[in-house]
């Protein structure tokens, strides 16, 4: 063999080897993928029957006249004209179900916050307080329900008869629509423990040389709390706004306990019972869809309801994520 083939052959090997050295590398990146795959499965399991399958199934069958008993038929959008123009209870619900959401989750927040800052301030028995503040979180919300339609009863209960007492007007409360969400927010913010422990946890994480540093430079306690403690805890603000919205969306024990103890209709055998006393006021979407779907057995309906409230949590979450600034402030 003569040397002047030699620099063709050697040239030759590594281009030989290329196809090798890709097939390795595939084989590589697909083991990577099926064991990245496997460590992923428990969590991929869980999303596809426990959310990816449910909300396919709920478009699925707000397109469908559904009774639960007999098989679906294809309707079209007619469940969605149904309940967008045809049924009343729903504007009202809607409207109720916005309304928590703003004033009875901002004032949850607001409050948790007021409290948790309170206690971190006290110097003795803060330990007293924080277990008073954190019971009635406790409370199962059924009984705390019962107990705050009787303590709040325009006839016998006892605020009224202290507001009479004291020369201020005496609400009907759960008897009255226009005071049957604010005594709603009452309850909420009564049992306002998680809130308060999750932003105590918070407060005393924030580092106090910045508070000392404020200090020597004259800043006054609002300055103090507006630049350095609300930027430290802004991730646990949107975390509980967030939680809070997403909550109030699923709102429904509550409303209807007291609805069902001030109307005097337990709806018990026999008995039908209307969500909404008084005058649709504590009216929400999820009592809409529990009435809908198994009450008057109108699947398709109850599912274009609960479309309504994923697209509103998810447009709420996506307002708050996106807002973040403009709604915690900035420590500049």
């Amino acid at each position: 063999m003569s040397t002047d083939t030699l620099p063709a052959t050697e040239a030759a090997a590594p281009a030989a080897s290329v196809p090798g050295a890709r097939n390795t590398l595939r084989a590589r990146r697909r083991r990577n993928a099926l064991r990245t795959l496997a460590f992923m499965s428990p969590w991929l399991i869980g999303f596809g029957f426990f959310f990816a399958y449910p909300l396919v199934s709920t478009v699925y069958f707000s397109l469908m006249k559904y009774d639960g008993l007999n098989p679906p038929e294809w309707r079209g959008l007619d469940n969605w004209t149904y309940v967008f123009t045809s049924f009343p209870q729903f504007w009202p619900a809607l409207q109720n179900t916005l309304w928590l959401c703003v004033v009875m989750v901002s004032c949850r927040v607001v409050f948790g916050l007021g409290i948790g800052l309170l206690i971190t301030k006290i110097k003795t028995g803060a330990g007293v307080f924080r277990t008073l503040f954190y019971l009635p979180y406790l409370a199962p919300p059924v009984a705390a329900t019962l107990a705050f339609v009787f303590l709040l009863n325009p006839g016998t209960g006892p605020v009224n008869s202290l507001l009479d007492a004291v020369g201020l007007p005496a609400p009907a409360w759960f008897n009255d629509a226009d005071w049957a969400k604010p005594a709603l927010t009452v309850l909420a913010v009564w049992g306002i423990g998680d809130l308060m422990v999750i932003f105590m946890a918070a407060l005393l994480d924030v580092p106090k040389e910045q508070y000392e540093a404020a200090e020597l430079d004259g800043a006054n306690a609002w300055q103090r709390f507006r630049h350095i403690t609300l930027p430290n805890i802004s991730p646990i603000i949107l975390f509980a706004l967030v939680t809070g919205v997403i909550g109030a969306m699923q709102y429904y024990t509550q409303p209807i306990v007291a609805a069902k103890v001030a109307s005097g209709k337990m709806g018990g055998s026999g008995e039908t019972f209307v969500p909404g006393y008084p005058d649709d006021s504590t009216l929400t979407l999820p009592q809409l869809v529990h009435n809908l779907g198994f009450s008057q057995f109108n699947y398709g309906a109850a599912c274009v309801i609960a479309l309504v409230l994923f697209a509103f949590s998810m447009a709420f979450t996506a307002l708050l994520m996106r807002r973040r600034g403009g709604l915690i402030g900035s420590g500049d």
